[in-house]
């Protein structure tokens, strides 16, 4: 076995002292300016990946740092990594009741909002460029147009999490080789049903248990990004990857609504630009990852396997009850399905 490794976060500075000094329950600290006080506002940010993943990369490297310059220092960004705020649904819980301000979670919210499960359909995006000419377009608002009336969150910008790939603990060459295989995945009706499609034996786990259960043999198999696999290193409890491709995961910026409707309408913009160039900025680190993440697995042996056309459209053949599904439930579905095939 090899030797786990702990992702620490650092504990946030508290304002203690400054709300001492300002005498009143409001939260940040007044700094005056002109003979006016403007508050300073703090803006807690949860996800749930590892620090070293281009996801928290591109929010300390980009987005921390124009928030608190563009403003001048009138609003604070905290950024809490690695499920420190709580698994997805906690902290997506958080920014829905304001206890948190901001969070990138993946597409938790789609048992409540269906439009925003679409992404994560199988097999649906060709490449990172199909990806954002979607999310980024007219069809990305559609998709996003109900989380402000629904859950109270506004989003900000659409991010990647990736390629979704299946890792193991042996080699995946075959359909065969899907029987009987314990896999963790999302507990998402449309992830469960397509490794259930696919002959496994589907144990749903949030993201925070999944290293825990490789482990200690609990599931033999996971699917996520390879810049999972290396930045929560799972690749020390796993043998193999099956470049498969099934399904491209976003991530979204999301802002708790009431926060954010209470902001300046110079600090909106502030954090509207920011979240885009950061999410931007995360795409193109992750694309331009692969290759590197790729050769860093195999330097620590892990074995990559690429399926073969044959074996590819076996995959495909076999996801189709998810979409028989979705067409079912939605009646806006199938179309939807077709104009994103189309751009």
């Amino acid at each position: 076995m090899k030797k786990r490794k702990f992702f620490g976060v650092a504990s946030s500075v508290t304002l203690a002292g400054a709300l001492l000094l300002a005498g009143c329950g409001s939260q940040g600290e007044e700094t005056s300016g002109g003979g006016s006080e403007v508050e300073k506002k703090t803006i807690k940010v949860a996800h749930y990946f590892a620090e070293e993943h281009p996801q928290n990369i591109a929010l300390n490297e980009k987005f921390k740092k124009m928030v608190e310059e563009e403003s001048n220092g009138e609003l604070e960004v905290q950024i809490y990594a690695n499920s420190t705020l709580g698994a997805e649904k906690e902290f997506y819980d958080g920014v829905r009741n304001g206890t948190i301000e901001m969070g990138i979670p993946g597409l938790i919210m789609q048992s409540d909002i269906p439009k925003m499960g679409v992404p994560e359909w199988p097999f649906l995006f060709r490449d990172f460029d199909h990806v954002k000419k979607v999310l980024n377009g007219p069809i990305g608002e559609e998709l996003t147009a109900d989380l402000d009336p629904k859950h109270g969150v506004t989003p900000l910008a659409w991010s990647a999490n990736g390629f979704r790939m299946f890792s193991s603990n042996r080699p995946i060459e075959s359909m065969k080789d899907f029987d009987g295989l314990r896999l963790r995945m999302p507990n998402i009706p449309n992830y469960i049903k397509l490794g259930e499609s696919l002959g496994a034996n589907v144990s749903p786990l949030p993201i925070s248990e999944v290293f825990t259960a490789l482990e200690q043999n609990v599931v033999d198999a996971q699917d996520n990004p390879i810049a999972t696999l290396r930045s929560s290193a799972y690749y020390e409890v796993q043998s193999d990857v099956l470049e498969s491709k099934h399904m491209f995961s976003p991530n979204i910026y999301i802002i708790n609504s009431k926060f954010f409707n209470g902001l300046t309408k110079e600090q909106q913009e502030i954090i509207q630009k920011a979240a885009k160039e950061a999410a931007a900025y995360e795409f193109d680190l992750l694309e331009k990852s692969y290759e590197d993440d790729k050769k860093f697995l195999q330097d620590n042996e892990i074995k990559f396997t690429t399926p073969d056309e044959s074996f590819a459209k076996e995959m495909l053949d076999a996801s189709q009850p998810v979409y028989d599904d979705v067409f079912k439930e939605n009646e806006w579905a199938e179309e939807l399905v077709e104009k994103i095939k189309a751009e």
